[in-house]
C-alpha cells in the first residue's frame, strides 16, 4: 500500500484492489492455510517454527509462491517494481534455505524489514529521490523489531543481522539482474 501512496501509477482504484487483493491472498490467506495444514499433518510443531528443521519446508513454499507472485506481476505493464520486490523476497528466502544448510538460521522479520528499506532505496535511485523519510522510519522500525526478537530471545544477534543484511541487499541485486 505504501508503494500506491509513494510512487504514481497508470493503475486506476479497481485494478490496485484487485492487485493488493491478489498479493494478500498469496503472502498472507494460502501460506496461513498451508501453515495449518502442515501443523495438522504434524510437519511442523507450532506456527513458530523455532528449528532449522521446522522452517524448511514452510520457506521452501514462501520461495515458490514469491516467485510465481514475481511472474504474475511480470506480465502486468506498469508496476515493474512491484515485480521487483517480489523476486527480492523471493532471493532473499532462497538465501535463507540455502543458510540452513550451513545451519544458520534468520530472522525472517528482519528479511522482511531489510526487504523494505532497500527495496525504497532502489526505488530512490530509479526515481531520482530518496524516500528520506520512508528509509528513516523503515531502519528505526527495523531496529525496535530487532530489538523485540532479541528481548524474546527468538534469535541470536547474528541471526537478527544476518536477516537484515540478507533482506537489504536483495532488492540491490535482484535490480541489478534484472
Amino acid at each position: 500500500m505504501l508503494y500506491f501512496l509513494l510512487i504514481p501509477t497508470y493503475l486506476n482504484s479497481n485494478q490496485k484492489l484487485v492487485l493488493l487483493s491478489l498479493v494478500f491472498i498469496t503472502t498472507y490467506i494460502i501460506p496461513l492455510l498451508i501453515l495449518i495444514l502442515f501443523k495438522k499433518i504434524k510437519l511442523i510443531k507450532t506456527f513458530n517454527a523455532h528449528s532449522i528443521r521446522e522452517r524448511k519446508i514452510p520457506v521452501a513454499m514462501m520461495v515458490v509462491l514469491f516467485y510465481l507472485l514475481g511472474n504474475t506481476l511480470f506480465r502486468i505493464s506498469n508496476i515493474d517494481d512491484l515485480r521487483l520486490l517480489f523476486y527480492a523476497t523471493c532471493g532473499a528466502l532462497f538465501l535463507v534455505y540455502l543458510l540452513f544448510f550451513f545451519n544458520l538460521k534468520t530472522s525472517i522479520h528482519l528479511i522482511s524489514m531489510g526487504i523494505t528499506t532497500g527495496f525504497f532505496m532502489v526505488l530512490g535511485a530509479k526515481y531520482g529521490y530518496p524516500f528520506p523519510v520512508t528509509v528513516i522510519i523503515t531502519i528505526i522500525l527495523a531496529g525496535i523489531v530487532a530489538n523485540a526478537r532479541l528481548h524474546l530471545k527468538a534469535h541470536s544477534a547474528l541471526e537478527v543481522y544476518l536477516g537484515y543484511f540478507v533482506g537489504f541487499f536483495s532488492p540491490f541485486a535482484i535490480y541489478y539482474f534484472l
